[in-house]
């Protein structure tokens, strides 16, 4: 389903965001209202926030063959969320994502712009480029809008929104409405989905669930149901549905081994028999995470994909097809996880992720966050790719990357 006439109103939203903006500034706070039990029923309101980022990357090759080469890329990224209190029961919420990017990636990619506008949607089109030039593309998207009412126990939404069935902290096969990578770091949002979300309450830590996600192609809906339950300290979770030509059916759990956290799920896909997908598949994870005495953190897990490869070069890492069944391209891969805060202001971080293939692949994730004012960040995160040269000539490395963020939240 395609709306173009988005393209048109894109400048008119942005100047209502911006007065929304401001009206959300300068409305009262209506929070000693809400809670006094005889105070009458609040107006209608509206809250607005964001940020405002640079990311520049620094991206070396080194393929072994040849002479190595260098990429410089950036973009600018603002965001602004708003949502707007209709009625105790009714509130909706949008979130637009404006990117401008720039530099050698872009300039070196004549299809970039079709490339960024065609990840950017679920069903409805709700994205415009409204620059592409050589070197530089303009993008804007709607990745929240939908409405929500709650009433008593029940939670009803309706458009682009997160379903966020996921509970492991790194790799989520419950995660069947929008999946995500975990080398996506600049994605705090996670992606959405064109959805009808219907959820029951039945305790503090019970809750039933129905979502359907919209789709042009029948076969490529999902429609799932969870069970949210507590057993003896632990909670649980059961999926089961149907999604984009798989059926499904998985479970998770959240709980604690000592004073360690305890998280896992898998999901069960079965694919209908219509082109060459392998027909069954099984998605597990597994992670445990601790923080000592002295802030430092640590979190370990393993992923199982049934149809992972145990060849595949690293550089597969950053081209393969993502889906809750497909979550890294390896078909044993575990994850060692490491955060210490230097000072109150100074954060570290060390991810490493090795995959038992032939060509034995690492992923190295190095971090360092820095808060420099009050609502001002600034971040350096590497990403660094290696596995075994042919006749067992060591390891190397084809491809290393340095991210530096700068972020102001508002």
């Amino acid at each position: 389903m395609r709306f173009p006439i988005f393209r048109r109103l894109l400048p008119v939203l942005l100047l209502a965001a911006a007065a929304f903006t401001l009206q959300a500034q300068d409305a009262p706070d209506s929070l000693a209202v809400a809670e006094s039990p005889q105070a009458p029923e609040r107006t209608p309101r509206f809250q607005a926030g964001g940020y405002i980022k640079n990311l520049q990357a620094l991206l070396f090759f080194n393929p072994g063959i040849g002479e190595a080469s260098f990429l410089q890329d950036n973009f600018f990224h603002h965001r602004l969320n708003l949502s707007y209190e209709a009625h105790p029961r009714w509130r909706l919420h949008a979130g637009l994502r404006t990117r401008l990017f720039f530099g050698d990636v872009v300039r070196a990619n004549p299809g970039y712009a079709a490339q960024i506008d065609g990840g950017a949607n679920d069903w409805l089109d709700l994205s415009a480029v409204w620059l592409d030039r050589s070197g530089w593309v303009g993008h804007s998207v709607l990745d929240r809008a939908y409405a929500e009412y709650t009433h008593q126990r029940w939670e009803v939404r309706l458009g682009r929104q997160r379903v966020n069935w996921g509970i492991s902290s790194i790799w989520n096969p419950n995660d069947i409405f929008n999946a995500f990578a975990f080398t996506d770091f600049d994605y705090e949002e996670r992606p959405g989905s064109d959805a009808l979300r219907v959820r029951y309450f039945t305790g503090f830590a019970g809750s039933v669930e129905l979502a359907v996600r919209g789709a042009r192609d029948p076969e490529n809906i999902t429609a799932a149901g969870r069970w949210v339950f507590n057993r003896k300290g632990y909670d649980w979770q059961l999926i089961g549905g149907y999604a984009r030509r798989d059926w499904v059916l998985g479970g998770g759990w959240a709980g604690n081994l000592g004073n360690a956290g305890f998280k896992g799920e898998w999901t069960y896909f079965y694919h209908l028999p219509n082109d060459n997908t392998p027909r069954h598949n099984l998605s597990a994870t597994l992670g445990i995470d601790y923080v000592f005495s002295n802030s430092l953190y640590l979190n370990g897990g393993m992923l199982y994909n049934s149809n992972g490869s145990s060849s595949a070069g690293i550089l597969n890492l950053f081209n393969f097809q993502l889906s809750a069944r497909n979550l890294y391209p390896y078909r044993w891969s575990a994850l060692i996880q490491a955060g210490y805060p230097l000072t109150p202001l100074l954060n570290t971080g060390l991810a490493l992720i090795y995959s038992p293939a032939s060509t034995h692949p690492v992923f190295a994730n190095p971090t360092l966050s820095i808060s420099i004012a009050d609502n001002w960040n600034l971040d350096a995160v590497g990403q660094i790719v290696m596995e075994k040269r042919p006749n067992n000539d060591g390891y190397g490395s084809p491809l290393q990357a340095v991210f530096l963020r700068l972020k102001l939240s508002y």
